[in-house]
């Protein structure tokens, strides 16, 4: 019998500081939004991670693929998993705080699984995990407001975004174990940033112009932030997390970003979000730990 993954000491304590990595990037998004375009924050962010992950690269010495088909994989997934979602986020940024961006973001998980369901037999709903679906959208719902469903304005339409962002991060998942099989977490997430970069850069300069010099500190802290840390280093953070506890063990960071980005707002630009919005982020988190049935399996089990 194969053992069950698990979470441990060493695990978790990784689990929490990529789930603070990824919390603090909705800070920095909105830091840098002060000063910087959206698409320049884009752009700077995928460019400078993959400088770093190169670099890595070379000094792992890690082999590089030559295939055409796989470089073309690489500029798919890089726009369903940095282009788009990233560009998504930061514009809907500019409209809505932090922790209610994080709170959207969550969903991901939820359209993660309806996604591989609707593409993979071997990832088809069960009762359970339909349950789940069913529960984190409800949760959803109760974010962005049920009015908000019927009279579009700007703040609605920035939450839609953050749900396009969500989907988008869902595909890209789909799209990966199909395209990237085979290769090295490093290289395939390497690979990614440069197909990103390729299509953000050119966009951001010609829907914003090249960046001007003089930004302050505070923007390009948090650019910086953006592309060493909550980038480059939380993609080798990921998979280090990945291959002591697991794929679903990893899912757990989605229920863990937001609260630390709802903080953060909260300490650092005095963000203050409606109780509906807390009661939806328990919806979400209840579906995902309903999906994942670690918790019914724990029940069970101390039933018996």
């Amino acid at each position: 019998m194969v053992a069950q993954k698990s979470l441990s000491p060493r695990a978790w304590a990784e689990l929490l500081l990529l789930a603070f990595i990824w919390g603090g990037s909705f800070l920095a998004n909105r830091l840098a939004l002060d000063e910087l375009g959206v698409f320049t924050t884009v752009a700077a962010r995928v460019a400078g991670a993959c400088l770093i992950l190169w670099v890595w690269v070379a000094l792992k010495g890690l082999t590089v693929p030559r295939s055409a088909r796989v470089w073309a994989a690489f500029l798919g997934m890089g726009m369903l998993n940095n282009v788009i979602p990233f560009s998504l986020i930061t514009w809907g940024q500019l409209v809505i705080p932090t922790g209610l961006a994080a709170i959207l973001n969550a969903s991901t998980a939820i359209l993660g699984v309806l996604v591989a369901a609707i593409l993979f037999r071997d990832e088809r709903l069960t009762g359970r995990r339909l349950a789940g679906v069913g529960i984190g959208f409800a949760g959803v719902v109760v974010v962005i407001g049920p009015s908000a469903l019927l009279v579009l304005d700007l703040t609605s339409l920035a939450q839609l975004a953050l749900l396009g962002a969500a989907l988008s991060y869902a595909c890209a998942g789909a799209f990966a174990r199909v395209a990237l099989r085979g290769l090295t977490p490093q290289v395939a997430a390497a690979g990614m940033l440069t197909g990103s970069t390729l299509v953000a850069v050119p966009l951001a300069l010609l829907l914003e112009g090249a960046p001007a010099l003089h930004h302050g500190p505070a923007a390009w802290g948090a650019v910086a932030y953006l592309a060493a840390v909550s980038t480059a280093f939380a993609y080798l953070l990921y998979y280090r997390v990945l291959g002591m506890a697991g794929a679903g063990n990893l899912s757990l960071v989605t229920l863990l970003v937001a609260p630390v980005a709802i903080v953060l707002g909260a300490l650092v630009l005095d963000e203050a979000l409606p109780l509906r919005a807390y009661a939806g982020f328990a919806l979400l988190g209840l579906g995902l730990l309903v999906i994942d049935g670690r918790v019914l399996r724990y029940r069970n089990s101390g039933a018996a």
